[in-house]
């Protein structure tokens, strides 16, 4: 029997437990900080930081990985407006 822990998109972020959450984009923001932690298979976890028993939003390395290089390229700016 496989006991390993299904992890999928909108879990509870606490049932990847407390240990290994980094808040990278932390600023002077007030403590409101998206938060994310490398999973074991080279997925992402991302959460709220003011909620930090709400869901956890599950991404591909892949996925990351394009939207990073895009925001940095420019291409998420449209939020910023």
């Amino acid at each position: 029997m496989d006991r390993r822990k299904r992890i999928y998109n909108g879990m509870p972020s606490t049932e990847l437990g407390t240990e290994g959450w980094h808040k990278p984009w932390s600023g002077g923001n007030g403590g409101s900080c998206v938060e994310a932690m490398k999973l074991g298979d080279g997925r992402v976890a991302l959460r709220q930081s003011t909620d930090p028993d709400g869901p956890a939003l599950i991404y591909s390395h892949h996925e990351i990985a394009t939207f990073i290089r895009g925001a940095k390229d420019g291409e998420a700016d449209f939020l910023l407006a």
